[in-house]
């Protein structure tokens, strides 16, 4: 479809038209029901690859890099940077932003089908590479910090419900 175009013009297209979807998504998951970022979902549940996050933190040393990337304070100034409390409340709605943040960097790399449709082939790699680059790290965190948040969660409930036994 663009074969045959000027380099700048194809430049420009399959940036606007990368823009557009990342605009496109990040108002779809700004404005989608919390509901549908529901950590017991299919999508969001760890696979059994992933160790329960080790295959993260040993095979990609994700502690060595994932502070170097860029974070966006999402909805309502959530800040991921740092846990703010330690209430079961605050640990769910972390959790939740963590599926939020995943489902919206997987749904940037979609638009890849359609660079890769209507580019020449080589054209189609390099853009679709170019958003996979900007957005499966942030993706991978995002994963790696749900199941921290989720054990965290998991020894706070068992700490509140030894307290509880011991009153």
């Amino acid at each position: 479809m663009l074969s045959g175009q000027p380099f700048q013009n194809v430049m420009v297209i399959n940036i606007f038209i990368a823009a557009l979807w990342h605009f496109i998504s990040f108002y779809l998951c700004v404005f989608i029901n919390t509901s549908f970022f529901d950590a017991d979902k299919k999508m969001y549940r760890p696979k059994k690859w992933e160790r329960g996050g080790k295959f993260y933190s040993d095979t990609m040393k994700i502690n060595s890099w994932k502070d170097l990337l860029p974070q966006h304070i999402g909805k309502n100034g959530f800040s991921k940077d740092h846990l703010n409390e330690l209430s079961i409340e605050y640990i769910d709605e972390f959790i939740m932003e963590t599926c939020r943040g995943e489902w919206n960097h997987t749904l940037n790399c979609t638009i890849s089908i359609l660079l890769m449709i209507i580019n020449d082939l080589f054209t189609g790699i390099i853009f679709s590479a170019m958003i996979f680059i900007g957005n499966i790290p942030f993706a991978i965190i995002q994963r790696y910090n749900r199941f921290r948040l989720q054990r965290l969660k998991r020894t706070l409930l068992r700490k509140a419900e030894i307290k509880k036994g011991n009153s």
